[in-house]
């Protein structure tokens, strides 16, 4: 039997209390910058004093805490309040656009695709099965590096199991199609804000930069774990009794494939008008904006994006709404990646811009389906008590650093890390850091949590010890990522093996060596990170 683990605002509390006995532990110190003459040039440096031996040019003010940490969700809050109202605005659109039915209509489409597959005969010789599988997988994938599709994976596990054990496998390569694909994505975020958007954030970042490593790792990441159940399954094929989960599985062979939710295509006349709305939008933009320069790490070229974009638009509006708005639904969803990629590469867009982006998505989305303004309004609402719990942790690990920074020991923290682990040299250290995301990640499985956490500590810290920011956030990205496929603390993770009728342990038993391969080669990612001039780190 697995031990209760707390609750993660009990973990966190704790940290804020174990925070506040550092200082009265700890001597407060502080980073000063000076600046020093070598070979006749002016250069800046950073040098430690303890309180005691500041300059006087340099005042700080530090006390110990004690009933500072009762204050400290407050004070988090503040400190953290962009973030956390990032969150909830981004999780209440998705709730809205969820709610339209739209990805589950895209899913069974596609699933249906993959099914007419089965009849060529070409596709069946190159192995349409492995091809399925593939699609399916990078489809979540993308899903789960886009906007971190975590519990939406619950709902398509009891489509995707009775699928795998028609073809002859079992329960796992169900599972693997959907929750690791998704896990998979997770981890090499790509843009997903809700780890990659909140962490770079805190260690100010542009939003999404370095994305062009970050899109190699996530194939890399696709590439080893696809393999990975691809080879099971292969094997699975030729000797189904070989599954562990073969016994179990008599429930999933016994009961019939079942329907998938029965949903209503249509579209309404309000569509129509979100439609001609959001065309005569870009219409303007594109007057304005002809064209937009676009900036990639230290490249940077001009292009008609914003006027192309919207003629794409204009026609595929119209060929989606005449099939359901479903499809003109996720139309949408594909414009708002597209315009969160142009606004943030060509225009400087931050957390602000892109919550507003999709804000618009939501209410359109929910406009589209003929949603009256309260029920939108309802809906929106319901997305943000769903996040409302990420977005208190937010606030609430805001008050470790807080408290920190109150007692004054930040700086002494970063000094004595720099110094154990500065000799250590730049690969070991970015893999201490790796390291330590991944141990945190099994008590504390939120990626939003966990960045409100350890960024606003990694980030400084990668400074001091000659490691770029951007690799910091990618320790922290790897680090959450991974072990999301067996951390017995993910609620998610238990959710899916309980549809799954998956027992826990065959589950560690089947993903725990996929879990330590992605570890290693999460490992071998992260060293040119710091080895190499790599575009935005």
């Amino acid at each position: 039997m697995l031990k209760k683990v707390p609750h993660t605002y009990v973990i966190v509390f704790a940290i804020i209390i174990l925070a506040a006995i550092l200082t009265w532990v700890i001597p407060p110190g502080k980073y000063v910058e000076d600046t020093v003459v070598i070979d006749g040039q002016e250069q800046t440096t950073l040098t430690f004093y303890y309180e005691d031996d500041l300059p006087p040019a340099y005042e700080m003010e530090s006390q110990v805490q004690t009933w500072q940490v009762l204050s400290a969700l407050f004070n988090g809050f503040v400190r953290q309040s962009n973030i956390i109202v990032f969150i909830l605005m981004i999780g209440g659109a998705f709730w809205i656009m969820n709610q339209t039915k739209a990805i589950d209509v895209g899913i069974m489409s596609f699933l249906n695709f993959a099914r007419r597959l089965e009849s060529n005969p070409m596709m069946q010789r190159i192995g349409v099965d492995n091809l399925i599988i593939v699609m399916i997988m990078l489809l979540f994938s993308m899903f789960g590096a886009i906007f971190g599709m975590a519990e939406e994976t619950i709902a398509f596990v009891i489509i995707l199991i009775p699928l795998a054990i028609s073809k002859g496998y079992d329960s796992l390569t169900g599972v693997a199609m959907v929750f690791v694909g998704a896990m998979l994505g997770f981890a090499g975020a790509v843009l997903n804000p809700f780890t990659i958007g909140i962490a770079q954030g805190l260690a100010d970042l542009p939003l999404f930069s370095g994305i062009e490593y970050r899109l190699f790792a996530w194939l890399v990441i696709n590439v080893v774990g696809i393999t990975y159940v691809l080879r099971y399954v292969n094997r699975i094929r030729r000797k189904p009794e070989s599954s562990i989960m073969y016994k179990e599985d008599a429930y999933w062979r016994e009961k019939d494939k079942g329907e998938a939710e029965n949903i209503t295509y249509y579209t309404p006349r309000m569509a129509w008008v979100v439609y001609g709305l959001v065309l005569l939008v870009l219409g303007i933009y594109s007057f304005l904006h002809p064209t937009t320069t676009l900036t990639i790490g230290a490249s940077s070229f001009t292009l008609v994006v914003i006027p192309v974009v919207t003629a794409i638009y204009a026609v595929a509006g119209v060929l989606t709404l005449r099939r359901t708005v479903h499809f003109f639904i996720l139309l949408l969803l594909a414009l708002t990646i597209v315009f969160l990629i142009v606004g943030v590469m060509g225009y400087g867009w931050y957390v602000m811009e892109i919550a507003t982006l999709f804000m618009a998505m939501g209410i359109s989305a929910g406009m589209a389906v003929n949603k009256s303004a309260d029920d939108i309004a309802l809906s929106f609402l319901d997305g943000v008590k769903d996040i409302m719990s990420a977005a208190l942790i937010v606030g609430l690990a805001g008050g470790i650093i807080v408290v920190l920074e109150h007692g004054g020991i930040i700086d002494s923290i970063l000094y004595g890390l720099s110094r154990s682990l500065g000799q250590f040299g730049s690969v070991a250290s970015v893999g201490v850091m790796y390291v330590i995301q991944t141990i945190i990640n099994i008590v504390i499985p939120s990626g939003s949590a966990k960045a409100a956490i350890t960024m606003p500590i990694m980030a400084p810290f990668s400074d001091l010890i000659g490691i770029s920011r951007q690799a910091a956030v990618m320790a922290f990205q790897f680090g959450d990522g991974f072990t999301n496929l067996i951390t017995p603390t993910s609620g998610v993770l238990i959710a899916v093996l309980g549809v799954a009728r998956i027992p826990y342990q065959k589950w560690v038993r089947w993903a725990g060596p996929l879990v330590l391969i992605l570890i290693i080669i999460g490992f071998l990612l992260l060293i040119p990170t710091v080895t190499m001039d790599l575009s935005g780190f």
